[in-house]
């Protein structure tokens, strides 16, 4: 008998645990909500942010405020997050980007898998490969083809070193076996402009900083880096049409620290889900070149699982680093 009461004695020390998370979530928000942002203001993670910033407070019935936390490619203002109360009440919204930074940097404060609770995926944004006119070049095959004439020889501007436009690059190089040039820029705004003005033969670049150039002639569009043409821009190829089994697509995303008790992941899930959701927000983002995602906590959580795994292999067959 003792040893049964003995057994019974974790699952009964369960019962008023479970019941205290649902009350916490059942009052959840109790305060302001504070959504890190761990880059500058303006940015597509910034706009998305404050896109959540306007519309949950309609729900939850407090404010929820934007805190830009940039630095040390956007490492800094992850961390506060990863450090913060799991009470649901700081959030983070932020780039793929959090899935390369482990592979960059040998002294990261945090483990991008173990110290956050993935929310749901808020949003894609396939990069885009393009040309100068310049360039006798309008598929991806003929940039391969002339890649692999003239090795080391062709060039490419990116946002900067250990960017999502720097992986694109690399993962490309990696999968045909190319030898193309970056041209590190500080900025997908600098990198545009050198490619538009002939410094660079190509760009990797995002679909919202790079589609206008293209739809005004001062670009030339190759392909987009998703697994499917985006439907965005459906008129341009994809590059796994090219080169199968080729996918980058960037993302931005909500997380909360680790610990942050289920019911409450839940509930901001529901939340958010049901914003990405409605016309008016799938235009904003379309407007943006992004597309609205909302998917589950789990499915969240497997892609930066698996993307954490496969930018640890790139970067390191590439041998970049940044510390």
């Amino acid at each position: 008998m003792r040893w049964t009461n003995f057994a019974l004695a974790p699952v009964l020390f369960t019962v008023p645990l479970v019941a205290l998370a649902q009350a916490n979530a059942a009052s959840y928000p109790s305060r302001p909500i504070r959504i890190v942002v761990p880059q500058s203001p303006g940015g597509s993670t910034d706009l998305t942010a404050r896109l959540l910033a306007q519309k949950l407070p309609e729900v939850f019935k407090h404010t929820v405020v934007v805190d830009n936390r940039p630095g040390a490619g956007s490492t800094s203002g992850t961390e506060i997050v990863a450090r913060a109360a799991p009470d649901g009440h700081t959030l983070l919204v932020v780039a793929s980007s959090l899935t390369i930074n482990p592979a960059l940097y040998t002294k990261l404060s945090y483990d991008a898998i173990r110290d956050f609770t993935p929310v749901t995926q808020l949003s894609s944004f396939p990069n885009l490969l393009a040309a100068h006119p310049s360039v006798p070049v309008k598929t991806l095959n003929d940039v391969i083809a002339l890649a692999k004439a003239k090795p080391g020889q062709v060039n490419y501007a990116s946002a900067g070193t250990g960017t999502g436009t720097h992986m694109s690059a690399e993962l490309l190089k990696q999968m045909t076996g190319i030898d193309i040039v970056q041209i590190p820029y500080k900025g997908g705004g600098p990198a545009a402009i050198a490619a538009i003005g002939g410094q660079t033969q190509l760009i990797i670049g995002t679909t919202v900083g790079t589609l206008p150039h293209v739809r005004s002639g001062k670009l030339r569009a190759i392909a987009v880096t998703s697994a499917k043409r985006s439907v965005i821009a459906p008129e341009i190829p994809a590059v796994a049409e090219s080169v199968p089994g080729y996918e980058h697509e960037p993302w931005n995303g909500l997380l909360a620290p680790a610990k942050t008790p289920y019911p409450i992941i839940a509930k901001l899930n529901a939340e958010v889900v049901r914003i990405l959701a409605a016309p008016e927000v799938k235009k904003i983002f379309a407007n943006e070149g992004a597309e609205a995602v909302g998917n589950s906590p789990e499915a969240f959580a497997a892609i930066v699982k698996s993307e954490t795994a496969k930018w640890a292999k790139v970067v390191k067959t590439a041998g970049i680093k940044i510390d």
